[in-house]
């Protein structure tokens, strides 16, 4: 029987595996496949070819990425229980940065998230 103490951990273990799953579906199936771009030249516009172009937007502009970072940072200087959910939802964040194409922000913002995860919180900017 699983303990109380890790059932938040598997709840972020499964949700970092289902984001992860997604944003590679996305890339792969939707953004890079060519048969996307066959389809979407033609006049009938389907939700996929409007999903495609606003996550290519989206891309384009770093929205993604900005908003991971932002987080990131927000919850690196929140302290307690909120700091940490909010670092988690900003490496949520993050994966589908890392993965569409928004590296450099993201790798800042999944750095960020990952240190605010592991810092104690008991003296969060205590002196060694």
């Amino acid at each position: 029987m699983l303990m109380p103490r890790y059932l938040g951990w598997l709840v972020f273990a499964v949700s970092v595996l289902l984001v992860l799953a997604a944003s590679l579906w996305l890339r792969y199936s939707l953004m890079e496949d060519a048969q996307w771009v066959d389809i979407c030249l033609q006049p009938e516009v389907s939700w996929q070819c409007q999903l495609r172009a606003y996550l290519g937007l989206w891309i384009h502009f770093g929205v993604l990425s900005a908003a991971a970072l932002i987080s990131a940072v927000v919850a690196f200087f929140w302290p307690g229980k909120a700091g940490r959910v909010i670092a988690g939802l900003s490496f949520l964040l993050a994966i589908p940065a890392l993965i569409l194409y928004s590296a450099s922000l993201g790798v800042l913002a999944t750095v960020l998230a990952l240190l605010r995860l592991v810092r104690d919180n008991k003296r969060p900017f205590a002196a060694a």
